[in-house]
């Protein structure tokens, strides 16, 4: 027998399936794709739409005739003062048919809100799928980046391993100074002390990739590389995207939606209900008669609740203050995402710019580092000069590595802004709503959510 988490995670297996794509993002798409499949927030929320799937079909189940069928049997006594009691031994059977006929369209504002409920559950899978697409992005970026720190502080300790044998040497050679070899332990003791934290620090990225992604990460990684395509040109045009599409949004519309439909679900409470009853009968000594009986009938039945103490009209005012709630949680959502993605896409902008600027700064310390090693040698350099240079030239390139790896993170926290990271990843869904496809907000889109991002030029 299939145990049911095994079903459970083979459906989320199959519904995302890897597409076409370039190799550049194989490795996003591998991790991503592990990270989807074993996520307990994203089969939470998968568990979620199934239960809004079933609260649907139970909805509009109630549009149906109900059928009823009772079955009895016992003793009954019968005491009489004209007469000797009596015991006899009863026993029947029953079919009754219900229909509502009108319930003030309560069942039809039901199945509505419960249509609306199923789309705002769809929608938070989206959502989870794109925040656990992104955070496996990110994982593996992290570990990448803390892989090239350790490397570069690993060859940073090597470079003053090679200065403080260099000073060693002119010292037992009385050419060198006690105090430069002192300093070049003490440089050297700094660099080690680097390395260690970097270590740590990628210890820490690994444990993390691993929560994510539910596997220790691979030894050999292809170079990461920037999700660059189908980004748009401005931010103004990746704001507007975001807000028109991005699943968190969405979903607060479905969800209010769903609250809209759920008061007019409590208002068809205050009007009568009608329905149609046919019932069937068959049983043995009723009624103190001994004998067969038979019994059938059909009736319209009217029920109109006159007063309840005001239940009903308070239930509707429950679901009213819920209807705001949710239009706030809509509105907040499209602010998050707003800002998100106006963030995002500003520090991909701002480091496309900066990484040439790094690059530059890197290559023009790394020549100064060659040039003062050189004169180091033949003494028109002090050791505190070749030190610093060293320094230098590790600080530079660590700021350099940061920018690609941060550039490389910033281009997948614009996709995901945007609710197309998991597109732009080649995985596409098998599992599709039937009506998220052709899905619109019309008059429910978020009413208080800025549609422009900031600019520096309004600000400065």
């Amino acid at each position: 027998m299939t145990h049911p988490r095994s079903l459970l995670l083979s459906l989320l297996l199959t519904a995302w399936l890897p597409a076409a794509q370039s190799q550049d993002l194989a490795a996003y798409k591998a991790v991503a794709e592990k990270a989807l499949a074993t996520s307990p927030e994203v089969t939470a929320r998968w568990n979620a739409y199934q239960a809004a799937l079933e609260g649907l079909g139970a909805a509009r189940a109630a549009r149906g005739p109900r059928v009823d069928l009772r079955a009895e049997a016992g003793q009954e006594r019968f005491n009489y003062d004209a007469a000797p009691s009596s015991k006899l031994a009863r026993s029947g059977a029953s079919l009754t048919l219900t229909q509502v006929l009108w319930d003030g369209l309560g069942t039809q504002r039901d199945i509505e809100r419960s249509s609306h409920e199923r789309l705002g559950r769809y929608f938070d899978l989206l959502d989870a799928s794109e925040t656990t697409a992104l955070e496996a992005v990110r994982a593996l970026v992290d570990v990448q980046r803390m892989r090239r720190m350790v490397a570069l502080a690993d060859e940073n300790v090597a470079e003053h391993r090679k200065a403080l044998q260099k000073i060693e040497s002119r010292v037992k050679a009385g050419v060198g100074r006690g105090v430069d070899l002192e300093q070049a332990q003490a440089r050297l003791a700094l660099a080690e002390s680097n390395l260690i934290t970097e270590r740590a620090n990628l210890h820490d990225v690994v444990a993390r990739y691993q929560r994510v992604v539910g596997e220790a990460p691979s030894r050999q990684v292809a170079p990461l590389a920037p999700l660059d395509a189908q980004l748009p040109a401005t931010a103004t045009a990746a704001v507007q995207q975001a807000v028109g599409q991005h699943p968190a949004i969405r979903a607060g519309v479905a969800s209010m939606q769903a609250a809209e439909f759920a008061v007019k679900t409590r208002e068809s409470a205050l009007q009568p209900r009608v329905e149609f009853r046919a019932r069937t009968g068959r049983g043995h000594n009723y009624n103190g008669l001994e004998g067969r009986r038979g019994d059938s009938g059909a009736e319209v039945v009217l029920n109109w609740n006159l007063f309840d103490g005001g239940a009903d009209q308070a239930r509707v005012r429950q679901q009213a203050a819920l209807l705001g709630q949710a239009s706030d949680l809509r509105d907040k959502a499209c602010r998050d995402v707003t800002q998100v993605t106006a963030i995002a896409y500003n520090d991909m902008a701002k480091l496309r710019d900066q990484i040439g600027l790094l690059q530059a700064n890197t290559d023009a310390i790394e020549r100064a580092r060659q040039a003062y090693r050189q004169q180091f040698d033949i003494g028109q350099r002090s050791l505190l000069d070749m030190l610093n240079a060293e320094n230098e030239a590790y600080t530079a390139q660590r700021a350099l590595a940061n920018a690609q790896f941060d550039r490389a993170l910033a281009t997948a926290r614009t996709h995901a802004a945007m609710g197309q990271l998991t597109q732009q990843l080649g995985l596409s869904r098998q599992t599709q709503d039937e009506d998220a496809a052709g899905w619109r907000a019309g008059d429910a889109a978020p009413a208080r959510c800025p549609a422009l991002p900031p600019t520096l030029d309004s600000l400065l």
